[in-house]
């Protein structure tokens, strides 16, 4: 007998509520085993890999890739009765204070239980306890999880199963494997499990495809969003894959075709009149619309983390009255540095360029001025001074602007803080950034010399009181030691939350950081 799980989406952060569904790595049919990463997410932070709670065949993906899924709605569904006695019976341990009778070592399958008389316990999880069973009697799948051998069901598949409807259950204080997972006791309700040959089909859908009343066409979820993004119709495609699934070559190449006959019959039908001069076919040519594969507009869905960067920045632009401070700075001391810190063997296989430098002078002047390192408690009107960094640097990515953040960054060495700077900076160019990565920043800084450009007005990070821009550097005529030279030059940008920091502490910050750019030896004095 088939005993089908779902899996449902977990809050994988702080708070979230939605999720998109970014690329399933599985299909129905396929095997998966515990743990195996069965599909991409992304939320309003970050792009996270989930792990399968259950070991089993996949039976349907419930929700397609692209989709927007709220958190707590089941997305795929295992069928586990390949696991026979391992998630249920024999394979389990009897939980402390169950009697013996209510274990036995003979317990029968799960089939063999199926096809038992009326008055047999159905498997235990989905049963509630008979009516006046022992105190002691647990049959509560969650605890029984958590005691659970390797090779049993896992604490993670427990933690998704819902509350145990009949006789309140003891509090059990459930197992996750990643943050957020699992849903609280009593909040939610067990559903009733459909009888064999009853449950419907993840494929099932409205009539469409082929001429056939509810079926719909066969195809993967990549390829039905290419064809909702050329606008084809599935329906009047015949696929060429194998068991006639449509592919992404047949979307591409109805794409391409030319009109249908009957929407070609309607257009000839506009002009009532034939134009008075040969020159007309110029203009018809300009009236025709554009075609599926080359669209004059384009929408593009606002979700994920380009969704909360968007708020977030709105918020904070409105909220904290931003000032911003500009200086050029001669850094060519700071290159050569940078050239010799490259050569330590301190520096072997790190990545040193002037950024490190950048985040180190700003670490010594958080460190001379604490309160530009601070943020504002609207609620209890009070400004929080934080006696510690963590260092956000600004990252753009293919989904949007994320702001990563090294903990603790003013504890480290400059070789330790140049190895967390490459390991962030790979990281969210990657998109495996995870919510606590962007989570609990101080002050940040933007690197937007990498994009060519020597100055902006960046937007602070919401919580912050600074953001620091640092410009490209490039070679500029400059008066050095009173003669003109050709030196290198970059430009820092400062902006603050004016609420917080006055001017004469902003100009006092940006004028360190820059100092220490000029002077490498003046950071060694300082910091």
């Amino acid at each position: 007998m088939s005993e089908v799980k779902q899996f449902r989406l977990p809050d994988v952060g702080e708070g979230l509520t939605e999720a998109d569904i970014v690329a399933w790595h599985v299909k129905p049919g396929d095997p998966v085993r515990l743990n195996q990463v069965i599909v991409e997410i992304e939320t309003a932070k970050a792009v996270v890999e989930l792990p399968s709670p259950y070991e089993g065949v996949v039976t349907g993906l419930l929700a397609d890739e692209g989709s927007t899924v709220d958190v707590g709605t089941p997305i795929i569904e295992v069928d586990v009765s390949g696991q026979g006695g391992a998630t249920e019976g024999a394979g389990r341990p009897a939980t402390t204070g169950v009697p013996a009778s209510s274990t036995p070592a003979g317990a029968p399958a799960a089939a063999d239980r199926g096809s038992a008389s009326a008055t047999a316990t159905p498997p235990s999880t989905s049963a509630p306890e008979p009516v006046g069973a022992p105190a002691g009697a647990v049959t509560d799948p969650v605890t029984a999880a958590t005691s659970t051998p390797a090779g049993a069901e896992s604490p993670l598949q427990a933690a998704f199963e819902p509350g145990i409807h009949g006789s309140p259950a003891p509090k059990v204080e459930r197992q996750a494997v990643l943050v957020g997972y699992g849903v609280k006791l009593g909040t939610t309700k067990r559903r009733q499990r459909k009888k064999d040959g009853a449950r419907p089909r993840a494929d099932a859908g409205p009539a469409a495809g082929n001429g056939r009343a509810g079926v719909r066409p066969a195809a993967k979820p990549p390829v039905r969003k290419l064809a909702r993004d050329l606008g084809v119709d599935l329906a009047e495609l015949a696929g060429t894959g194998p068991d006639g699934i449509i592919t992404r070559e047949d979307v591409q190449a109805a794409a391409r075709q030319p009109a249908t006959p009957s929407a070609s019959a309607v257009a000839p039908a506009t002009p009532a009149v034939a134009p008075p001069f040969p020159a007309a076919p110029v203009a018809t040519t300009f009236a025709q619309p554009a075609t599926p594969s080359v669209p004059r507009e384009e929408r593009v869905a606002v979700r994920g983390v380009r969704k909360h960067m968007a708020a977030a920045v709105s918020a904070s632009a409105f909220t904290a009255p931003h000032v911003t401070e500009f200086l050029q700075v001669d850094v060519t001391a700071t290159m050569e540095a940078v050239r010799g810190l490259r050569e330590l063997p301190e520096f072997a296989g790190l990545r040193v360029s002037p950024l490190l430098l950048v985040a180190k002078a700003l670490l010594v002047a958080v460190g001379r001025h604490p309160m530009i390192n601070s943020s504002w408690d609207e609620g209890a009107q009070e400004i929080v001074v934080k006696h510690y960094v963590n260092l956000g640097i600004a990252a753009a990515t293919g989904r949007g602007l994320i702001v990563p953040n090294i903990k603790d960054a003013q504890a480290l060495s400059l070789p330790g803080l140049a190895g967390a700077l490459a390991q962030l900076t790979a990281t969210a160019r990657e998109g495996k950034a995870q919510p606590a990565d962007l989570a609990g920043g101080t002050i940040t800084i933007t690197n937007v010399g990498v994009f060519g450009i020597d100055a902006g007005t960046p937007i602070l990070t919401p919580g912050e009181a600074a953001i620091l821009a640092f410009g490209q550097v490039r070679q500029m005529p400059w008066v050095h030691e009173g003669e003109l030279a050709v030196r290198e030059v970059t430009a820092l940008s400062l902006s603050f939350d004016h609420r917080i920091v006055d001017g004469d502490l902003g100009s006092a910050v940006l004028r360190d950081v820059g100092a220490m750019l000029t002077d490498p030896v003046t950071m060694l004095a300082w910091g």
